[in-house]
């Protein structure tokens, strides 16, 4: 008798749907952890990513109930829907840790980051640099004759937007803190 030479997954009308349903696709989710506020804690979350290869993109950490000692860390990461899963899974797992939301899946969220922006110019290039920062609202919190430093706060993008016109007049450095997150509504 002959072995049955079928393709796996190779019609939809298969009785057997032999196709993985794993997606390969790389999405961003924004994700909140509740730790309780302890040495050690951060190194053990962030050890969880570092162990298995995960990329971080954003970081955020401080304490958000003093009485309670408890701190909030919001981590903004990419990866495929099973690893992101998984992420989750094994936050939940870690001892000191309260309580883990996926801000992305969970519905709308309100992300925002603060950025300061060095930029050197002088004469047209030091005006447009102004107008530039007044079209993005962004706030002037030190100048000398020869630079700016500009304040942002806004999404991550509207971020990103202003540094790349920035860069042509002059940027010579950027801090940024990293995305700080609350899911919308009650």
């Amino acid at each position: 008798m002959s072995a049955l030479h079928i393709k796996k997954g190779s019609t939809k009308h298969s009785a057997y749907n032999l196709r993985p349903t794993f997606s390969d696709v790389q999405e961003t989710h924004t994700i909140a952890v509740l730790v309780d506020n302890e040495a050690g804690v951060l190194a053990r979350v962030i050890g969880l990513f570092s162990g298995r290869g995960y990329n971080i993109e954003s970081l955020t950490v401080a304490e958000v109930d003093h009485e309670g000692k408890l701190s909030r860390i919001t981590i903004v990461t990419t990866g495929t829907p099973q690893v992101i899963e998984q992420i989750k899974a094994q936050l939940g797992r870690i001892v000191p840790v309260h309580d883990v939301h996926d801000l992305t899946v969970e519905g709308g969220s309100v992300e925002r980051e603060l950025a300061l922006l060095k930029v050197a110019g002088t004469g047209d290039k030091r005006v447009e640099a102004l107008r530039l920062a007044d079209i993005f609202r962004a706030n002037v919190v030190d100048s000398t004759l020869e630079s700016f430093v500009f304040q942002l706060t806004g999404t991550p993008d509207k971020i990103d937007a202003f540094a790349d016109l920035m860069r042509p007049l002059g940027l010579v450095e950027i801090a940024r803190t990293g995305v700080a997150a609350l899911s919308r509504g009650s």
